[in-house]
Order: structure tokens, then C-alpha cells, then sequence
């Protein structure tokens, strides 16, 4: 582990698992939890702590849609684009959130790591949409207008 990485959290999440190697999963929730996202400095780590090879530790972090290689945002917004919101127009809401915040396509989040904007297949709150999530907290019947509010609420308090 090199720089801005501090071994010493490393450890705690180990120790919490006993450096169990079928503890891999909880152990890489833990690690992404602390740090937004999976640094590729953590492989080489783990695996000499836990004896596993690291090509097995990189499989299992990006078999699993819910890790990320890549740091995130302070705040993950994800916006529905199931069928009830993409129907609800969830697709303005979308392209207002990129238009506020710099973002694309292929740049998900802010160069401050304030905000990543991500779209998943659906949410589960159909009867709300179109929907979005922040932090996994439910906003329904979105507009682009309310985005703009949103926004500005989260921006406030940092």
C-alpha cells in the first residue's frame, strides 16, 4: 500500500474478519465503505494478508456490480430508467443532473467527488417515479426542476 492509503484501516477490517479468506466479500464491502470505492492498491494487500492471489480478490471485486474500481462521490445519485420512469420522462432528469454537475456519459462524477450520477434498471418504487436515489434514500416524481433543488440542498451541506 502505497501514499494516501493507511494500512492501518486495512487492518481493522482484517482483524474484524479474523484474515479469513472466505471473508473476502464483507472484507472488500468494508474497504469500498471506507474509501468510496476499491483502490487497485488494496489487491496486492489483501492478498499477502489474506493468501489469496490477487487475480482472485480483482475477479471477485468486479464480478460484482456493486463494487467499483473507481472513486465515487460523496453523494451516488442514481436515476431509474425502468420502464414506469422512462415512460415518467426519467431521461430529462438525467440529462438536467449532467448539465448541473459537468458530467457525461463516460465522466460519472465531479472532479471534487462531491456527486457521481449512475443509471440503474430500476429502483422498486415504480408507483413514484420517475425516481431517483440518493445514497439509496427514495426521491420520487422528480423533474428537472427539482433537481435543481436537490442539488442545491446537497451543495449546502458541505
Amino acid at each position: 500500500m502505497q501514499g494516501k492509503f493507511d494500512c492501518s484501516e486495512i487492518d481493522a477490517i482484517l482483524q474484524d474478519h479474523a484474515y479469513q479468506a472466505n471473508q473476502i466479500i464483507p472484507i472488500l464491502q468494508e474497504t469500498q465503505a471506507k474509501y468510496r470505492y476499491l483502490p487497485r492498491e488494496v489487491f496486492p494487500y489483501l492478498s499477502a494478508k489474506l493468501g489469496m492471489s490477487t487475480a482472485k480478490i480483482y475477479s471477485i471485486a468486479t464480478f460484482y456490480e456493486n463494487f467499483s474500481l473507481e472513486p465515487k462521490g460523496k453523494y451516488v445519485i442514481k436515476i431509474c430508467d425502468g420502464t414506469a420512469c422512462h415512460v415518467r420522462k426519467s431521461i430529462p432528469i438525467l440529462q438536467k443532473l449532467r448539465k448541473e454537475l459537468g458530467l457525461s456519459e463516460t465522466k460519472v462524477t465531479t472532479d471534487d467527488l462531491l456527486f457521481t450520477v449512475e443509471t440503474v434498471s430500476c429502483v422498486g418504487a415504480c408507483g413514484l417515479a420517475p425516481v431517483l436515489t440518493v445514497n439509496d434514500k427514495v426521491h420520487g416524481a422528480m423533474t428537472p426542476e427539482k433537481v435543481e433543488e436537490l442539488l442545491a440542498k446537497l451543495k449546502e451541506e458541505n
